[in-house]
């Protein structure tokens, strides 16, 4: 919880010292992105016209049948509160292109639309024409499948500190890779985007050399405000200690700047015991393969190596009860919301409750045998007893 003065975070570490606070990834992801993108205008802008584009389509059942007619493809909503929302409109507009421009003509040329639906579509049309716009588009379209797996990670249940700093760091590495290969983009043209037709009027030339500089931009703000968010922490900095690839690189350097971090963190910690213990579990090649702290936990337990590895048992179930996400926690109230509609109001609790437990855990119920079959069969036998009874 939050409030590190006065509030619910203070007075919790009045009592705990080392309940430390930890904000859902899944939310910093949201955060570095929006914060990321509205620092340029060129890219706040692209996304704004490019949220138009859906706004279109929203407003008028009778757009929207053209789109089904030309395109075959709904466009996904824009949120403004959740980044994946962004990631699938640039995809589907990156896809769907020279598709869009077709359905925005057919509106614009039809004689049975209004004037302003047909000034919305020729506005669009020149949009998609633009090649500042189409350069974004096909720069984004190549950041966001990065973006995509990170926030599909961050989504998990079993996720713990150890997992949060490795998947942030191949993020930031795989932003970097895109970032040294803006040279060799630039001049690729799919890079440029799909082709085009001629534009409707004359737009002025985006030069190599701006493209280069936009780019490098884009990748640089989204790496320092994911550093900025992500900073490695009191936990995820232990977290470095117990990461499965990067063990045969502490058995050549210990270290020691992250242990000492860590035992400053949680001073319950007697540091020179559980530096001899990392020292050992990093010069053997049977933890090399644990991915995670619980995957390091499980085998020191299966192996009956708790009372060898005390120190480190005790950091790893830190690190294990850390929570790192809440996404899950707050599907409920997203499920709350579509359960008890207006119409079902009237529900009692213990339906309620049935209701949400079978939406919540949809998957588990799926995995089940015949399950929509076999309470289909109980609910008949139960009605059949009381209407013959």
């Amino acid at each position: 919880m939050k409030g590190a003065t006065g509030g619910v975070q203070r007075k919790v570490q009045d009592v705990y010292g080392c309940a430390y606070y930890v904000q859902c990834y899944a939310h910093q992801l949201n955060l570095i992105m929006q914060q990321a993108t509205s620092h340029i205008p060129k890219i706040s802008q692209f996304f704004f016209r490019c949220r138009g584009v859906f706004l279109h389509f929203s407003k008028s059942f009778k757009r929207m049948a053209v789109l089904d007619e030309v395109v075959a493809h709904r466009l996904p909503g824009a949120s403004t509160t959740r980044w994946n929302f962004h990631s699938r409109a640039v995809n589907t507009v990156y896809e769907h292109k020279d598709e869009l421009v077709k359905c925005f003509q057919t509106i614009r040329d039809r004689g049975d639309f209004d004037a302003i639906s047909k000034r919305e579509a020729g506005s669009c049309m020149r949009m998609l024409d633009d090649e500042v716009f189409c350069f974004i588009l096909a720069l984004f379209h190549k950041i966001m499948p990065h973006v995509d797996m990170l926030f599909n990670h961050l989504q998990k249940r079993n996720i713990d500190s150890v997992f949060i700093a490795g998947i942030t760091q191949r993020f930031t590495h795989s932003i970097q890779a895109i970032r040294d290969s803006v040279p060799s983009l630039v001049e690729d043209e799919e890079y440029r985007g799909p082709v085009q037709e001629p534009p409707l009027k004359k737009q002025r030339a985006m030069g190599e050399e701006t493209q280069q500089h936009l780019s490098i931009e884009v990748c640089d703000t989204i790496m320092s405000h994911a550093k900025e968010r992500c900073s490695f922490t009191n936990h995820l900095i232990s977290a470095t200690l117990l990461q499965g690839d990067l063990f045969p690189q502490h058995s050549r350097k210990f270290p020691d700047s992250a242990l000492g971090t860590t035992v400053d963190a949680y001073p319950m910690l007697d540091k020179a015991r559980l530096k001899t213990e990392l020292s050992l579990i990093y010069e053997n090649e049977d933890f090399q393969g644990c991915s995670g702290a619980l995957a390091l936990f499980q085998v020191v337990m299966e192996n009956n190596l708790q009372d060898t590895f005390t120190e480190t048992i005790s950091l790893l179930k830190i690190l294990i009860t850390t929570p790192m996400t809440t996404a899950e926690s707050e599907r409920c109230f997203s499920t709350l919301k579509r359960i008890q509609t207006f119409l079902r109001n009237t529900m009692a609790q213990d339906r309620l409750n049935a209701l949400a437990m079978l939406s919540i855990e949809k998957k588990l119920t799926r995995d089940i045998p015949d399950f929509n079959t076999r309470v289909i069969e109980r609910f008949a036998t139960r009605r059949a007893k009381f209407l013959y009874k």
